[in-house]
C-alpha cells in the first residue's frame, strides 16, 4: 500500500465513495473484491461504524489495485494513477 501507510493519511468514508465512483463499481463489488462484509462496507460508507483497521487495508487494497490513488492534502481526494489499468 503506497500512501496508506504514510503517516498522516486517514481512509476515510469520503475516499471510499469517491473511488468507488472512479471506478464506477458497486459497494457490493467492493466488498467482495476485498473480501469484507458488504454490512461493513455500507456502514463505513455512511460513516456509521469504522471496521476494523485490517478490513479497512483490504478495501485499500483492492482499490489500489484498481489504479486508485489516494490524496489527503487537507481534504480527502481520489485520483486514476496515470499508468493504471485494471487488476482482478
Amino acid at each position: 500500500m503506497s500512501d496508506v501507510n504514510k503517516k498522516n493519511f486517514t481512509f476515510t468514508p469520503a475516499h471510499c465513495r469517491s473511488a468507488r465512483g472512479l471506478l464506477n463499481i458497486t459497494q457490493r463489488q467492493l466488498a467482495d473484491a476485498a473480501g469484507i462484509s458488504l454490512e461493513s462496507l455500507r456502514l463505513f460508507e455512511k460513516n456509521e461504524r469504522r471496521p476494523h483497521e485490517s478490513n479497512l487495508a483490504k478495501v485499500v487494497d483492492a482499490l489500489e489495485r484498481r489504479g486508485v490513488e489516494f490524496l489527503n492534502g487537507g481534504s480527502p481526494g481520489v485520483r486514476m494513477r496515470p499508468e493504471a489499468r485494471i487488476i482482478e
